[in-house]
């Protein structure tokens, strides 16, 4: 991003090839390489930042690493590039941070998916599997509350969901889901905050998605080749 290497290309070329010179001798000696994944606005997404992204979506959403398709993995280094993109944002943003006992809450929540994290050893060797220390976590959790609550202060006051839009919803959609799902209707009063907070909530993620565009036209965001593999990373000799 700008703050580290401003919008040269050739700053970013520069230090792309000091890695590479860098890195020769271990090649050589048959050792991994780190290699570019991507830039955004000058600031280089290494493979190491994937397969560490990977590790933390991996471990906050109890899945096995070897469960991620390809698919998959190409939409995470698409949120790494979007992450890059609203970080920039942060700078400027006017919004109270996540603390990190807040954070350290959400650590504990995911936690408890795991049965063998009851006791700090068994925590220890969840955080191992995943490749992961237990501080990186929390910062990690610390950034992306921080950046959810950029999109919120940025977005959500500009939505407007009317009472009509909301009835509309109730008449068309949620009577019909309860009906289908066995349910007794609930009366529109009793549910018409949590209809309109969830409108809210759709309006929002669609305006992320523009205002995303946006950010992506107006800067400069390169895709090299996507690693879609920690082995494909590697390259030796």
């Amino acid at each position: 991003m700008k703050r580290f290497f401003g919008n040269s290309t050739v700053m970013v070329a520069a230090l792309a090839l000091l890695i590479g010179a860098l890195a020769l001798p271990a090649a050589m000696a048959g050792e991994v390489i780190d290699r570019i994944v991507a830039t955004v606005n000058g600031r280089i997404i290494l493979q190491s930042d994937l397969d560490e992204a990977l590790s933390y979506e991996a471990l906050l959403n109890n899945r096995n690493l070897s469960q991620f398709t390809d698919d998959d993995r190409r939409s995470v280094l698409d949120r790494l590039i979007d992450q890059e993109l609203l970080r920039e944002q942060l700078k400027s943003a006017d919004f109270k941070r996540t603390s990190e006992a807040e954070a350290a809450g959400h650590v504990s929540d995911a936690r408890k998916q795991y049965p063998q994290a009851a006791t700090e050893a068994g925590w220890q060797s969840v955080l191992e599997r995943y490749h992961l220390r237990e501080k990186d976590l929390l910062s990690h959790v610390q950034q992306q509350l921080d950046l959810m609550r950029l999109v919120d202060a940025r977005l959500r006051p500009a939505v407007q969901i009317d009472s009509k839009t909301i009835e509309a919803y109730y008449r068309e959609k949620f009577v019909p889901q309860l009906r289908q799902s066995g349910s007794s209707e609930l009366p529109l009063s009793d549910v018409s905050a949590r209809i309109r907070e969830l409108l809210t909530e759709q309006k929002v993620s669609e305006l992320l998605v523009s205002w995303l565009q946006t950010l992506r036209s107006e800067g400069d965001v390169r895709i090299p080749g996507i690693a879609l593999s920690a082995a494909e990373g590697e390259q030796t000799r």
